[in-house]
């Protein structure tokens, strides 16, 4: 299982793709729908989870890609 992606704001503008512990941003982008693309690729790949934040920092969504140990029935 790979790192989970981080969609968050970026501090120049625009928006941001991060691997969690990462210092760097993956990619960044001027729209966030762009970003969660991209990061929704990354961790399809990956078999990781993206977590999409608000832009004050608040996360907002979450969206697993890999093997969930207890997914629900139904």
């Amino acid at each position: 299982m790979g790192k989970n992606q981080h969609v968050t704001p970026h501090p120049g503008g625009g928006w941001q793709v991060k691997g969690a512990g990462n210092e760097k941003a993956t990619v960044r982008t001027s729209r966030q729908s762009d970003a969660i693309t991209v990061a929704r690729n990354i961790a399809i790949n990956q078999q990781s989870e993206v977590v999409i934040h608000r832009p004050n920092g608040q996360i907002r969504e979450k969206n697993s890609y890999g093997n969930d140990p207890f997914p629900p029935k139904g």
